[in-house]
């Protein structure tokens, strides 16, 4: 079987490697959460946030494809199955059923904070073993906390 070598050497490749499986599960699962929660938001602005979730969604699974993509080239193999998902994301558990509008966006707010939370670590962990997928850990950093403030100043 072909196995792809990464040019980091072992010690960077293991720290690296670990802020972009962590990133991958955070991601997968934060599409997962807006998505469940876009199907069920009720209320007088359904639909408004409705939409400003499959925009969450959207990124978020953008960011996971990069972030797989730049763990494959560096010859690890991405894991984003839903048992590993479940088992280390760091976003907490949504509530089943409607989701009132306000709620759902409050559970946006902590759902990204969870998220930017640890990319923010990812940055600082992966800026000396490798400062191209830092530089990626800070795209996603950015758009996320875009999205975070957009949903802080729905419920302002």
């Amino acid at each position: 079987m072909y196995v792809v070598k990464s040019p980091l050497p072992d010690a960077d490749l293991k720290t690296v490697s670990e802020a972009l499986q962590g990133a991958l599960v955070d991601l997968v699962d934060l599409s997962l959460v807006a998505k469940q929660i876009h199907w069920n938001v009720v209320g007088p602005r359904f639909r408004s946030v409705h939409l400003q979730l499959d925009e969450v969604v959207d990124t978020a699974r953008q960011h996971s494809d990069t972030v797989a993509e730049r763990a494959s080239t560096l010859g690890v193999s991405p894991d984003g199955r839903a048992g590993t998902v479940a088992s280390s994301s760091g976003i907490g558990k949504v509530a089943e059923g409607w989701v009132k509008d306000t709620d759902a966006v409050g559970t946006l707010v902590d759902a990204l904070g969870a998220v930017i939370t640890r990319m923010r670590e990812r940055v600082e962990a992966t800026g000396e073993p490798d400062p191209v997928s830092q530089d990626i850990f800070i795209q996603i950093t950015a758009d996320l906390e875009k999205h975070h403030w957009m949903f802080q100043a729905e419920n302002g």
